[in-house]
């Protein structure tokens, strides 16, 4: 319990960006370590949850702390992680694959665009609507900023994301264009990941494309291809030999008794 919880503060003050590279990797060094003390005696309060100063009353005074246990040792959530082939939020994925959908049917470029709206979740709106991202990580968290870097650049390509691209005068004009709105369906949520894009072009054309789903997602994983593309781009600087005894190693973690056998360093 005390090695937990993050801030969105970032989202609001539109600063430090980078703290959100820590919230994911704290959280798991965190798991680790609670785990290394328990594994030599160290201890903690019993009631850390659902006691009167435990995470629930601090975090979500309004729990249901019988959904912790809820069908404990059936449903595994590891299941249903999504892996993201952009480097940029998740909520990002389906405008940005709707806008490279668009781009391959109707062969258009960055600068043909005239206006573009994507309609998404309510927390598309009120997390991710940052026309004016000032720094590269909180451009990643920036759905505007995500769908002009798709529509000008390689989304793919994890250097896309860069201080080059962010300063980019056509990429932040389009940023700048670029309305959030809510989707028609949104309140169901049925689909909670699934956006509308609409593109006008100079010429008058009005482009329209629904994604209500991404490769990525446990109903359309990303092959194993996929994967080693991605492995490969982000570890560019690393080496070739270093590359392939490393994405080996990966391949086969569930046999190694140390991850020191990666030789990562």
């Amino acid at each position: 319990g005390s090695l937990s919880s993050g801030l969105l503060e970032f989202v609001r003050s539109g600063t430090g960006g980078m703290v959100k590279r820590l919230h994911m990797g704290r959280a798991s060094e965190g798991a680790v370590l609670a785990a290394s003390l328990a594994k030599e005696g160290f201890t903690g309060p019993v009631t850390v949850l659902e006691g009167e100063f435990g995470f629930l009353n601090v975090y979500c005074r309004d729990a249901d702390i019988t959904e912790l246990t809820r069908e404990l040792g059936t449903n595994f959530d590891t299941l249903n992680i999504c892996l993201k082939r952009f480097s940029a939020h998740i909520t990002a994925h389906t405008p940005i694959q709707a806008v490279l959908d668009l781009k391959a049917e109707h062969s258009f470029a960055g600068d043909d665009v005239a206006a573009l709206t994507v309609q998404g979740s309510e927390k598309m709106l009120t997390h991710h609507n940052i026309p004016e991202p000032k720094d590269v990580m909180l451009g990643q968290y920036s759905t505007p900023f995500c769908v002009a870097l798709a529509v000008h650049r390689d989304p793919l390509d994890p250097r896309s994301f860069s201080e080059e691209n962010l300063n980019d005068e056509a990429i932040r004009g389009l940023c700048r264009k670029v309305k959030v709105e809510l989707r028609d369906d949104a309140a169901g949520e049925t689909t909670p990941w699934a956006s509308v894009v609409k593109i006008t072009l100079n010429d008058g054309r009005e482009l329209e494309k629904r994604a209500d789903s991404f490769m990525g997602m446990p109903s359309d994983p990303v092959s194993r291809d996929d994967m080693k593309d991605k492995f490969t781009r982000l570890t560019s600087d690393m080496g070739a030999d270093w590359q392939g005894r490393v994405w080996d190693g990966l391949s086969d973690l569930e046999n190694l008794d140390n991850v020191n056998a990666l030789g990562l360093s």
